[in-house]
């Protein structure tokens, strides 16, 4: 195992009803952002709650981030607290908005143009504190200090953290995941499924207890991830998966294990330059990805066939082949096409998506920085 530092600050607050909890996490006297999307959690009443919950604060709100959520949308709100001298923000949504609501604590106080703390990896050195309340659990930003920002005017997508973008209490309540729609309680299941891969199927390095927590996410989730879509109000499907999805990206299952994340690089290429969902570019990239690296990641492919799949007969390279063949049948059962044909894109996407990577140096991906332009092709034309 390597060596590691492992520290988590956010308090969680889990169960039905713990919405009316979180004002006891909030300092006193705050001027309070709510955040949030498209409108959702103002039809579900999650929103009112919220309200209700924190009559004793001074509120302002700004709704209308977007899925993979922009800059130019965010500097409106950097502006609106900055203006109202805001000093905590509270996320109310899935990660998008919780991505850029981490953008918005780091950006109010920045010092310059805050694109530079992507573009130039410019350090931050001060957040306005935050918190938040989950709506759909999909990409673990609940309780990490990672944030992925898409700039419209140029088609990026890049990512930044920061001990200072923890939250400082996230609220997951599952009752608010009951009126989500199948599209985004597939993807959240497909992203968390992703994530945990990124950390899991590497290289050994004898991490047994990170290995076994990482199986039993997956296992989680290939037995709940179908009766969640088929049992919108089961109460324990959806616990399971909210807590599922908030310990894949916690740190937990990635501290002293290799990572990858090649897999999301190129989704994120995907998504900037073809506005597909995050997952669904996830479902389309790690299937080829595993396919075209199997020789790197054999002998965890093989533990993964074996304790996740139940495979065991046959030679190696059949198992392998079996293990990335359920991986795609498992998402094309929660109804994600896996081919970028199944979303209406050629291989004649595939020169601007490299041009992408190589523009945002992404030329040595991966667990070994190996992965370079010519298997991102490959990986790119297999999924096609």
């Amino acid at each position: 195992m390597q060596n590691f530092t492992f520290h988590n600050p956010t308090r969680i607050l889990f169960g039905t009803g713990q919405i009316a909890a979180m004002n006891q996490e909030i300092p006193t006297g705050a001027r309070v952002l709510i955040t949030y999307g498209g409108g959702s959690v103002v039809k579900s009443g999650t929103l009112a709650e919220v309200r209700v919950a924190l009559t004793d604060f001074t509120l302002l709100e700004f709704g209308g981030i977007e899925p993979n959520p922009t800059y130019e949308t965010l500097m409106q709100a950097v502006a609106l607290a900055r203006r109202e001298q805001v000093n905590f923000l509270l996320a109310v949504g899935g990660g998008s908005v919780i991505d850029g609501t981490k953008f918005i604590a780091a950006a109010i106080p920045f010092d310059g143009e805050p694109w530079d703390m992507l573009a130039k990896q410019v350090p931050i050195t001060a957040a306005v504190p935050f918190g938040t309340v989950l709506t759909l659990p999909a990409t673990g930003s609940e309780m990490n200090s990672f944030s992925v920002i898409t700039r419209a005017a140029t088609q990026d997508k890049l990512g930044f953290g920061n001990p200072l973008v923890f939250p400082r209490f996230s609220v997951l309540d599952p009752t608010k995941t009951y009126t989500l729609p199948p599209r985004q309680v597939a993807n959240g299941v497909i992203d968390a499924f992703v994530h945990i891969t990124e950390q899991y199927l590497t290289y050994p390095v004898d991490a047994k207890v990170q290995d076994r927590f990482a199986e039993g996410l997956l296992l989680t989730l290939i037995e709940d991830g179908p009766k969640a879509l088929a049992e919108s109000d089961n109460d324990a499907v959806r616990a399971n998966l909210m807590w599922t999805a908030t310990l894949a990206l916690n740190g937990l299952i990635g501290a002293g294990v290799p990572q990858d994340w090649a897999t999301h690089m190129l989704g994120h290429e995907i998504t900037a330059l073809h506005g597909l969902d995050h997952a669904q570019t996830l479902a389309i990239v790690l299937p080829a990805m595993l396919q075209v690296r199997r020789r790197d990641k054999r002998e965890k492919l093989l533990q993964y066939a074996a304790r996740i799949w139940n495979l065991q007969d046959g030679d190696a390279d059949e198992r392998i082949d079996a293990a990335i063949s359920r991986t795609r049948d498992f998402f094309e059962s929660l109804r994600v096409p896996t081919r970028l044909r199944g979303y209406g894109i050629g291989g004649e996407a595939i020169p601007p998506l490299l041009r992408a990577l190589e523009r945002h140096g992404m030329t040595a991906l991966g667990e070994r920085q190996n992965v370079d332009l010519e298997q991102s092709r490959q990986v790119l034309e297999l999924a096609c």
